[in-house]
């Protein structure tokens, strides 16, 4: 997909929430903290004020030291940096806090939505909302709480002294102030629009990182680099036009509301305004002192109250993402089984059964599943085949509810799936997949997964039964040898051999198996072989599969069409009948048979059926 350079309509204008809603967790930690940055702006104003009343004492008595006034400034200063740096830990502690809440509580959410809502949402968008955006909210959340007293404590109270020391004087500043703010807001007009354009175009960039990363073995030997470069060249040409766009629009505004908001317009003005009321005898020396002291407050306020808006409307797309995650539909869950009472199965009832199942992966989309019904009595083999996209793979990633059905039911030992809690599903069903996920742990630790207590000696017997020990014993550090990232340190055949010894270490009653042979190299399909055999004893199996010659032996073979069961049976019935199943067949029989030399390949091994 092209990396197009962001528009304001190809963007949609995400939803703009208020960040403080979310925070509810930290809440009082957070006034806490803005409480005690408030009492540091104050101890500020104080020592100024201190300092006036120094300076008076002094013009009227300038042989005597004021030592109580200065000993009164010398310790408000000492407050004021003591509370600035509680009122920082405190918000600190708090980001810290709820970064720990929030990750916690989007990883449980993302457990209990359906799996369909993760690969429509992506991985890399997942995880930009687990980790930069509550990475946003914590920059926020710790930076925010002396902001808060600068931007609003700081000029409410330096205006009612200025106001009590000289009207005159305070309305020269609130003029200046006046000026400044009103320049600064026709600089900021576009700013959210322009925000929403710079996250679009940082998120492009990103994506076209990512994609020319990953896509590398492809890009070396099809297109050296030339389109793909061309689409990261591109979101980088975006970027850079959003920015520029930025910067014509509001840099000398921004740049000149700065200069009229820093001390120098505010001091130059009240100095000037003082002078001609202080000559006229209009005004004290102390008293326009005083206002010298504390008038560039209010200005000075104005950039940490613009930081804050800043920040607000920032942090406000990434809490929005956040609460979209968090608010996700969890998959239904009724209350027929408690998921503290042990669940206690039908023996009358088939281990497995699907009645009537239809099911989509969109309400605009064609189902994928219409009308399945079958049984799979307990201890038995059922096979799904049939041409790509039929409908297998459907079938036996809605057995653990990863979707939930769109009509019908699906039930284990007479209980419906939906009634069961994940823990009391996941007790009775292990999985296998075509591609088995491991976690960058050791060996020992990937095989423990799903069931953390198995002792040692408990490992090392799945490993051997998985035909997996003896791979393992030959590295460096045995089971306790790191696997890297997805598993990249060890084959596809090795992999799939831990994620066995993973199923037969939980000894679960149903078996699920979704194409597991399919990356098996000749040298380890043999071995995989074995050990899905050990794994199948005992078991009921419910295995997807496109090499038909592991599944003849099935005690039976449900035949996939669009979507339908199109033929159900046993092997040489299937072949008899010359259907859908007898044409697969033919097909795997001819690419059995063919090769470069015009010899007959070795048939592929035969998953021995054991009850």
């Amino acid at each position: 997909m092209a990396i197009k350079e962001p528009r304001a309509e190809q963007t949609p204008k995400p939803k703009r929430v208020s960040p403080w809603r979310i925070l509810t967790p930290v809440k009082t930690q957070i006034n806490l903290a803005m409480a005690i940055s408030a009492s540091s702006a104050l101890f500020g104003l104080a020592v100024m004020l201190q300092l006036m009343m120094v300076v008076q004492r002094l013009i009227e008595d300038p042989t005597t030291v004021p030592w109580l006034w200065f000993a009164g400034a010398a310790i408000c200063t000492v407050g004021a940096y003591v509370a600035r740096l509680g009122a920082f830990n405190q918000a600190h502690y708090a980001a810290f806090r709820l970064e720990r809440v929030l990750r916690t509580g989007l990883a449980e959410r993302l457990a209990r939505v359906s799996l369909g809502y993760v690969e429509t949402q992506g991985a890399g968008a997942l995880a930009k909302v687990i980790h930069d955006d509550v990475k946003a909210l914590h920059v926020f959340v710790a930076d925010s709480t002396p902001l808060y007293a600068r931007a609003y404590v700081t000029p409410v109270v330096t205006l009612a002294l200025l106001i009590a020391l000289d009207w005159r004087l305070a309305l020269v500043t609130l003029i200046v102030l006046g000026f400044g703010y009103g320049i600064l807001n026709g600089a900021q007009k576009r700013r959210r629009d322009m925000v929403r354009k710079y996250n679009a175009a940082r998120e492009q960039v990103s994506a076209a990182v990512v994609e020319y990363v990953q896509a590398m073995p492809v890009v070396r030997n099809f297109d050296s680099g030339k389109m793909s470069f061309g689409r990261y060249q591109n979101a980088l040409d975006g970027y850079l036009t959003v920015m520029l766009d930025w910067y014509r629009a509001a840099g000398f505004p921004a740049r000149f509301s700065w200069l009229v908001l820093s001390p120098m317009p505010t001091l130059t003005l009240v100095l000037g305004t003082g002078l001609w009321l202080t000559s006229a005898g209009d005004l004290s020396v102390s008293r326009w002192l005083g206002v010298l002291l504390i008038c560039t407050g209010m200005a000075e306020a104005m950039m940490p109250m613009m930081m804050l808006r800043h920040m607000i409307e920032k942090v406000s797309l990434s809490v929005a993402r956040i609460e979209e995650v968090m608010t996700a539909p969890e998959l239904g869950q009724g209350a027929k089984v408690p998921s503290d009472t042990p669940l206690t199965l039908d023996p009358t009832a088939p281990a497995l059964q699907f009645e009537n199942v239809t099911f989509s992966y969109g309400p605009d989309l064609d189902p994928a599943l219409r009308d399945i019904s079958f049984a799979v009595a307990e201890g038995s083999v059922t096979a799904l085949v049939g041409p790509s996209g039929a409908g297998k793979t459907t079938v036996a990633r809605l057995i653990p509810r990863f979707w939930d059905v769109t009509s019908g039911a699906i039930s284990l030992g007479g209980h419906d799936i939906r009634d069961m809690g994940p823990d009391q599903l996941m007790e009775q069903v292990a999985f296998v997949f075509q591609e088995s996920f491991l976690f960058a742990e050791s060996i020992a630790a990937n095989i423990r997964i799903g069931k953390p207590d198995a002792s040692d000696e408990d490992v090392i017997a799945a490993a051997t039964a998985a035909q997996a020990h003896g791979f393992i014993s030959d590295l460096p550090q045995g089971y306790d040898t790191p696997v890297g990232e997805r598993g990249v340190f060890l084959s596809g055949g090795q992999r799939q051999r831990i994620a066995i010894a993973r199923a037969l270490l939980q000894s679960r009653p149903i078996l699920v198996l979704d194409e597991a042979t399919a990356f098996a190299d000749p040298e380890n399909e043999a071995e995989l072989i074995a050990a899905l055999s050990e794994l199948m004893r005992g078991r009921t199996v419910i295995m997807v599969a496109h090499r038909l010659a592991t599944i003849r032996d099935a005690d039976q073979i449900l035949v996939f069409d669009r979507g339908q069961i199109a033929e159900r049976g046993a092997h040489d019935d299937l072949v008899a009948q010359g259907g859908v199943y007898a044409r697969l067949w033919n097909n795997y029989e001819q690419a059995q048979n063919w090769s470069l030399g015009g010899e007959r390949t070795p048939q592929a091994p035969v998953i021995e059926m054991v009850k």
